[in-house]
């Protein structure tokens, strides 16, 4: 007897799992284990009652979010190596090339998109058809938790499922527009945890075209995945890599952010002993490299602050076969942009990284084009 699966099985289940509706759900050699074990055996996912209103938040999430194109997903397994940067300058670049863009900050705890898409302390209202989100310029709309707190240094301290729940709203109830989005990017927290899971399941019922959830396609369109460097970054990275693979995520890239500082040399700082502001000689070297050395000034200086492990990012990309979208530098430039809460590439335009994060978003229209709405028009026509 067949035991191949018959929906979508939920992200954190066991290899092999036959579905939670299926008459062998809980009980199948594959379930031995499984988190979802008990509630399967019950019945829990299988009963009338239980697939009615699955089916019913099914077409929920694929009315929400039929008018969006792709869903891009930006990952890390480790904290802290610029997720949230890269997410942000991402949507930036795109609506700057007039693309329409959501960024969706699903990290529950710890929401910094606001502040580095400078929307900080706006609110978001309710209208018939939703939640209306924050706009950041005409292309770029903002969701976050942020927006719902009363006070911006409060805590959120939920259990995964008031979570889930959030993240469900911000899939079904944000109204995007009525031309909807060439790109949602969504901002997630570090790791495999329960929003990472809550996000690929949703969105895998939203784009299963109403087929009862036997897709073996991901609901998301790919997922960026950011480390640094060093080991301590991408042993985690790996974990991220492969929870992609179990989770059927095309990744669509891994960008290897700090990668080197870049600096020119007229922006450096010189002490003669230590960092403090007594032993600062800036100015004298930079009257002397102008008398002795002025072509100097306009070059650029660059050091390795988080040396390479082995074959460092793009090694990983490899042995994973996965692409590689490049390096971005770290750019005292890049965190301007996301502290003044400001499109990194049309404020800084000469800045180191801004070559680097555009070839990075190129690459990343390139693995997603969008399909010109008069183009579709005239094939119909036809």
């Amino acid at each position: 007897m067949s035991t191949a699966p018959t929906e979508n099985p939920p992200a954190n289940a066991n290899e092999g799992c036959v579905g939670p509706t299926s008459q062998n759900a809980g009980k199948a050699s594959a379930c031995a284990g499984c988190p979802n074990q008990s509630a399967c055996s019950s019945g829990a996912f299988s009963s009338p009652a239980a697939l009615a209103a699955k089916e019913k938040e099914r077409a929920e999430l694929r009315n929400a979010l039929s008018n969006v194109s792709h869903v891009v997903l930006v990952l890390s397994g480790k904290g802290g190596v610029g997720k949230s940067t890269v997410a942000t300058q991402i949507a930036q670049t795109l609506s700057s090339r007039n693309y329409s863009v959501g960024l969706l900050d699903v990290d529950i705890c710890g929401p910094s998109i606001p502040r580095m898409a400078g929307v900080l302390h706006r609110e978001v209202h309710q209208s018939q058809s939703g939640w209306e989100p924050v706009y950041a310029n005409a292309n770029l709309a903002v969701m976050s938790i942020s927006f719902l707190l009363e006070e911006g240094d409060a805590a959120v301290v939920w259990r995964g499922p008031r979570k889930n729940g959030l993240i469900k709203q911000f899939l079904t109830e944000t109204d995007w527009g009525v031309g909807g989005l060439d790109y949602l990017i969504v901002d997630t927290p570090p790791g495999t945890s329960d929003e990472h899971i809550s996000i690929v399941q949703y969105l895998n019922d939203a784009r299963s075209d109403g087929d009862n959830g036997n897709s073996h396609k991901s609901g998301a369109s790919g997922a960026v995945v950011v480390t640094t460097p060093e080991e301590v970054s991408m042993s985690d990275v790996r974990k991220e890599l492969n929870f992609c693979k179990k989770t059927k995520v095309p990744v669509l890239g891994i960008v290897e952010n700090m990668s080197g500082l870049q600096m020119r040399v007229s922006d450096l700082k010189f002490f003669k002993d230590g960092a403090d502001e007594s032993s600062e000689c800036t100015d004298r070297v930079m009257e002397i490299l102008k008398e002795k050395c002025p072509e100097v000034l306009s070059m650029m200086a660059a050091a390795e602050v988080f040396p390479a492990s082995g074959l460092g990012p793009k090694g990983m990309a490899d042995k994973f076969n996965v692409p590689y979208l490049g390096k971005l530098p770290l750019d005292p430039n890049l965190l301007k942009s996301c502290e003044e809460g400001v499109s990194f590439g049309d404020t800084y335009g000469s800045s180191p990284a801004v070559s680097p994060l555009n070839d990075i978003v190129d690459k990343l229209i390139l693995a997603l084009p969008v399909e010109d709405d008069e183009e579709e028009d005239e094939d119909v026509d036809m």
